[in-house]
This record gives C-alpha cells, structure tokens and sequence, in this order.
C-alpha cells in the first residue's frame, strides 16, 4: 500500500455510500462526490499537520493512542450510527477539531457550495469518515508502512499521485494554507467554487 487514497477507495463500498446517503439524506451520486471531496480535504489537512516533526510526533502518537485500524473492520457500524462510542477512533467531532481548527468550518462552506449540500449535511459528512481516515493511516502505521520519519512522505506522495484524478486536492490545499481570518471564503469565492464544484460533479 502506497497511497493512502487507494486503502480508502477500498473502504468506499457501495453499502457504505449507500449508509451515508441515508444519513445526509442525500442520493448517492452527491453523496460519493462529495464523500471524495471531504476525503481529500481530511488527507490535505493530515499532511499539512505532519509537515513538521512536531506535527508528524503529534500524529504518530496519535495513531498509538486512539486509532490502531480496528475502526475499519466495522464501518457500516460506524456509518449507520450503531455501536458507535465515545471513544477517540470514532469521535469525527473532536478528530475534525484538532485537523481544521479554525478552517473547519471554512472547508464545510467549500464543500457544500461545491456539491449543493447544505453545511449540516457536510459536517456529518466529515464527522463520519473522519475516523474512516484516520482508520486508514492507522492501518498503514500498524503495518510498518508508515513511521515517523516517512509519514508526511507517505501522505504528501498520496496526494500527488492521486491529484490527476483528484482535482480538488489543489483546491483543498490551497483553502487550508489560509491564514484563518475567517475572510476564506472572499478569498476562494465566485470562479474557484464554480470549479470546485465542476471537479466533485465529475463522475
């Protein structure tokens, strides 16, 4: 495994989306789209914190502690709400919260302009697959495909590889280098969302 999208496509089954759709209630076609969308946004979000060795620390501890891959072998649990606990692998909220931070919701008004979602259905969105990602990542660590000293590589060549076919990675990127201010959305508005838009709508 060498990219951390190829894994997470794998997890993407029709049941999954066909779960997700219902609890955005949301048809399926948008729901993968933007399922994509927020995937990406999450892996963006992920390399960019592991840019330092702090960061990578931070999140390879991360991984030790709370997300081992376990989550993965029950995701339509996970999806549909059942047996869901309180527990940090499958608490999206507080996953999306040490992510984003502050650009939460700024990537939540990205997404739901560029796929006609309102912002609730895109928050529960993200809340859902938050700890499907970090699942994935957890797998890779448990193994050996990823460590401290290569796990900004593995997730910054995830994304390379992957940006022919995904687009909206640049977008993400460039949303999640913003300084915060809140003004986000002034800066990547009109033509930049129209396009954000066009790239989640491809099928």
């Amino acid at each position: 495994m060498d990219n951390i999208f190829d894994l997470l496509q794998n997890q993407m089954t029709p049941e999954v989306i066909g779960a997700l759709s219902k609890q955005i209630r949301a048809d399926e076609s948008t729901t993968a789209s933007a399922a994509q969308g927020a995937i990406s946004a999450i892996v963006g979000a992920l390399s960019k914190n592991a840019s330092s060795p702090e960061g990578a620390g931070g999140l390879l501890s991360a991984l030790d502690r709370d997300h081992d891959g376990s989550v993965l072998n029950d995701i339509m649990g996970l999806v549909s709400g059942a047996g869901v606990s309180t527990s940090k692998s499958t608490n999206g909220l507080g996953i999306l919260s040490h992510l984003l931070g502050g650009k939460t919701n700024n990537v939540i008004s990205a997404l739901s302009q560029g796929t006609n979602l309102n912002f609730m259905q895109i928050a529960s969105l993200l809340t859902s697959l938050a700890p499907i990602v970090m699942g994935s990542l957890g797998k890779a660590k448990q193994e050996n495909v990823v460590s401290q000293n290569n796990v900004f590589d593995f997730l910054n060549n995830s994304m390379k590889q992957a940006a022919p076919q995904r687009k909206e990675l640049s977008f993400f990127e460039k949303l999640l280098d913003q300084d915060g201010d809140g003004n986000t959305m002034d800066d990547v508005a009109g033509m930049g969302m129209k396009l954000l838009g066009n790239f989640l709508n491809r099928k």
